[in-house]
């Protein structure tokens, strides 16, 4: 569960990043942190559904130190992105 409440979060910053960047007229800048921040949601949107999957078996592992470095990497980007759409 705590993994859709994440997606949901960053689906919020996704979106209000493109609202922001095209929101005040649309700027070089602005429109490519929100592409950016468009891939970034859609990346760690594949990490969080193959660990929603992974958590569906029987008896579930530990969650990959590769994905959880690309969980964590998807959330500072999106925050990154997020400030440069804001400035």
């Amino acid at each position: 569960m705590a993994w859709r409440r994440t997606t949901l979060s960053c689906t919020v910053v996704a979106v209000l990043a493109a609202r922001q960047a095209i929101h005040g007229g649309a700027t070089a800048a602005g429109l490519a942190g929100a592409a950016l921040s468009a891939l970034v949601w859609l990346a760690f949107l594949v990490v969080a559904h193959r660990r929603t999957l992974a958590l569906a078996a029987a008896v579930p592992g530990p969650l990959p130190s590769r994905a959880a470095i690309a969980a964590a990497g998807c959330t500072i980007l999106l925050a990154l992105f997020a400030v440069g759409v804001l400035a």
